[in-house]
């Protein structure tokens, strides 16, 4: 994930602080959002969409990274660059009936939106709630 560090600005820190608990899968695919709800069955999942050249946006996508700690690496984490795949989250926001917001956190379960939040807001939601 080469391109996700460099995103979040990890090139340069030592090892110690390179060490993340989040196993992010590079939500790519149209396809990708109905394996989201069949894997949102069993377990939640969450969407973070993520604006590269939001300032805002890098901030809060730094302390979502920093607040996920090791209790919640299991936890699936789908990553929406929505500048490279914004059909991706006009989709998202469709099937899920949330309004576009960047950036922002959905978490899904049973195929439904339990819980979503943008900007600043997402260090409200606690994965460890679900």
């Amino acid at each position: 994930m080469g391109v996700l560090s460099t995103i979040l600005g990890r090139k340069n820190r030592n090892k110690k602080e390179e060490e993340s608990f989040i196993n992010w899968i590079p939500l790519t695919s149209l396809d990708q959002i109905k394996e989201i709800k069949e894997l949102s069955k069993n377990e939640p999942v969450a969407i973070f969409k993520h604006s590269t050249r939001c300032g805002i946006s890098s901030m809060v996508i730094k302390r979502f990274v920093n607040s996920f700690d090791e209790e919640l690496k299991d936890f699936k984490v789908y990553y929406l660059d929505l500048l490279s795949y914004r059909d991706i989250s006009n989709e998202i926001g469709y099937t899920f009936q949330v309004l576009h917001q960047s950036p922002q956190l959905l978490v899904v379960k049973k195929g439904e939106v339990i819980s979503h939040a943008s900007h600043y807001d997402i260090a409200h939601i606690n994965l460890k709630n679900f």
